[in-house]
C-alpha cells in the first residue's frame, strides 16, 4: 500500500517514555481546555531555534489536533458562504474540503510542470482576488514535492497585501528535503505575520501522526479566532500527548536528520526500480511522496492506471485527480514501506504488461 501517507517511523524512545509517563499520572486525564504555559513556550523556542521566527507563546500559538483538524477548520473562522478561497491545484484534499464545508467558493490555482509546480499569482484573475478572503499555499507540497524559492514568498506577501487576503501557509514537510537542501517558514520573511500564519505538525518529523499534533503559528488576529472556534469544539489536547510533544521539540534533535534520511533512501531505492520497469519521472526534492505521470499508453486516465495496477499487481496508489482537477494524469506515492515492501512492489509491477 503506496496510497496513504501513513508515517511507519516511530517516534524516539524519550518520546515516547514522556507520553507513558504521564499517562501514569492520574491527574493527566482532566479536560485540557487550553495549551499548557510549557507547551506553548516550547514552540515558540522551536520555532525561534529551528525557523529564525519569534512568536508570543500566549497569543500567537494555537495547538491543533493534528493539521488536518485544523485545515478543516480554519476556513470557519475566517470566511462566509459564498465567500472566495484561494487554493492550489493539485493540492491536499482538505486545503480544499474545509473552506467547502464553510460553504466557500473556490478558486483553483492551477500548479504546472512548467512553472515548477510553484502558483503563478500572475495567472490569477483580477476579480478572483479581489473576492478572495482566504488563500491555501503549501511548499514543501504534498503532492507534487515540489519546493519553493524565497523569491516566491516575496511575491506571495505582496499578493496578499496588493488584495488584503489571509494567507495560510502548510509548513508540514520542512524537515524532509533531500540533497543537502533545507527550507525554512514562511513566517521567517518581512511581512509574513501581517498576512497570514502557518501550520506545523509532528506527524512526520517525528512519527507523532496518531497522537495528532500540530500547531497554528503567526498573525495574531487569525490565531485568536481560531482559538475561539476551537473552544466550541473540543476540549484540547490530551495532556500527557502534550508532554510527548514538548519532549520531542525540546529535545535531542537527531532523530529529524535521520527520518529525513529514511526517506531519502526510500525516495532513491524506488526510483532506481522503477527506472528499470521503464517508468521515468523526477526525483521528488522533498516530502515522503513521489508525484509521477502515468505511461503514456493511459493518456491522462489516472484512475485506469490506478485500478490496473492494484488488480494486475497488488499495488495500490493513489489517482492524482483525487488531488484536484490538475492532478489527472498523474498518481502519488507514499513512501510509507520499507526497502523489502517495494522492491516486491517493483517485482510485482514487471510481471504485469502496465508498463509495456
Amino acid at each position: 500500500d503506496l496510497s496513504v501517507g501513513t508515517p511507519n517511523i516511530p517516534p524516539e524512545n524519550r518520546i515516547r517514555h514522556a507520553l507513558a509517563a504521564a499517562a501514569e499520572d492520574p491527574k493527566q486525564y482532566i479536560y485540557a481546555i487550553n495549551d499548557t504555559a510549557k507547551l506553548q513556550q516550547a514552540v515558540a523556542q522551536w520555532y525561534q531555534r529551528r525557523y529564525g521566527v519569534q512568536l508570543n507563546p500566549e497569543t500567537q500559538i494555537e495547538s491543533l489536533l493534528g493539521s488536518q483538524e485544523g485545515l478543516t477548520h480554519i476556513a470557519l473562522s475566517i470566511v462566509d458562504p459564498g465567500d472566495t478561497v484561494l487554493v492550489p491545484d493539485p493540492c491536499y484534499p482538505a486545503f480544499s474540503c474545509g473552506p467547502m464545508l464553510a460553504g466557500a467558493r473556490l478558486c483553483w490555482m492551477p500548479m504546472k510542470k512548467e512553472n515548477h509546480y510553484l502558483i503563478d499569482f500572475d495567472a490569477i484573475p483580477e476579480e478572483e482576488a479581489k473576492a478572495a478572503k482566504l488563500m491555501i499555499v503549501s511548499y514543501p507540497n504534498n503532492p507534487t514535492t515540489a519546493v519553493a524559492p524565497d523569491w516566491f514568498y516575496e511575491k506571495l506577501i505582496a499578493f496578499a497585501q496588493k488584495y488584503n487576503i489571509i494567507v495560510l501557509h502548510d509548513n508540514a514537510y520542512s524537515e524532509l528535503v533531500f540533497d543537502g537542501k533545507t527550507c525554512g517558514s514562511f513566517l521567517r520573511f518581512p511581512g509574513a505575520i501581517d498576512v497570514g500564519v502557518e501550520f506545523n505538525s509532528l506527524s512526520k518529523t517525528y512519527g507523532m501522526a496518531g497522537a495528532r499534533v500540530g500547531f497554528c503559528v503567526g498573525n495574531q488576529q487569525v490565531v485568536s479566532m481560531l482559538k475561539k472556534l476551537k473552544s466550541n469544539l473540543d476540549y484540547g489536547m490530551f495532556l500527557p500527548i502534550q508532554r510527548a510533544a514538548v519532549e520531542a521539540i525540546t529535545g535531542e534533535q537527531s532523530c529529524v536528520q535521520r527520518t529525513c534520511a529514511a526517506y531519502e533512501k526510500r525516495r532513491d531505492f524506488l526510483w532506481e526500480q522503477f527506472e528499470k520497469l521503464g517508468w521515468h519521472f523526477e526525483k521528488p526534492a522533498a516530502t515522503m511522496f513521489v508525484w509521477a505521470p502515468i505511461p503514456e499508453k493511459y493518456g491522462m486516465d489516472d484512475k485506469r492506471f490506478t485500478l490496473d495496477l492494484i488488480q494486475q499487481a497488488g499495488v495500490l496508489v493513489t489517482p492524482g485527480r483525487a488531488f484536484g482537477p490538475s492532478g489527472k494524469g498523474h498518481v502519488r506515492m507514499a513512501l510509507v514501506q520499507e526497502k523489502a515492501a517495494l522492491q516486491e512492489a517493483a517485482e510485482r509491477m514487471s510481471k504485469t504488461n502496465i508498463f509495456n
